[in-house]
């Protein structure tokens, strides 16, 4: 069993930063491809940014998200970070992060079996 404990969000301004940690309870946390998705309210969850298993560091990015958003991962502190720079209103949502053991990464929420509580980001114009 995977525990995953979201920190980080908040209120910003448009133009903001926030980085987002969620910490992973597994003793085995190396060997699980994480990512973060988000849903905004009335909308599905949607993907955002993804990394791959150990010390691969293959990531994968929304679109909607290139360029502003970098996805990494501390594996000796059992922590995945989102780093959310250029903060637009529309990236308002609640923002999971989700684990799955396996190379990754995975852009489909579909297959990750393990998921946070979530952190509320809200972007202010």
């Amino acid at each position: 069993q995977v525990q995953l404990v979201e920190s980080g969000g908040g209120l910003v301004q448009a133009g903001g930063s926030l980085r987002l940690s969620c910490a992973a309870s597994v003793r085995t946390f190396s060997r699980y491809a994480m990512g973060w998705f988000r849903q905004a309210p009335g909308k599905e969850r949607e993907f955002a940014a993804a990394i791959s298993w150990g010390n691969e560091r293959n990531t994968a990015n929304a679109d909607s998200v290139k360029g502003r958003f970098t996805i990494s991962r501390d594996n000796a502190k059992n922590t995945v970070f989102l780093q959310m720079n250029s903060l637009k209103p529309e990236d308002t949502a609640v923002y999971y992060c989700a684990a799955e053991r396996g190379l990754g990464p995975y852009t489909d929420y579909h297959l990750y079996d393990y998921w946070g509580q979530g952190t509320q980001v809200t972007v202010s114009a």
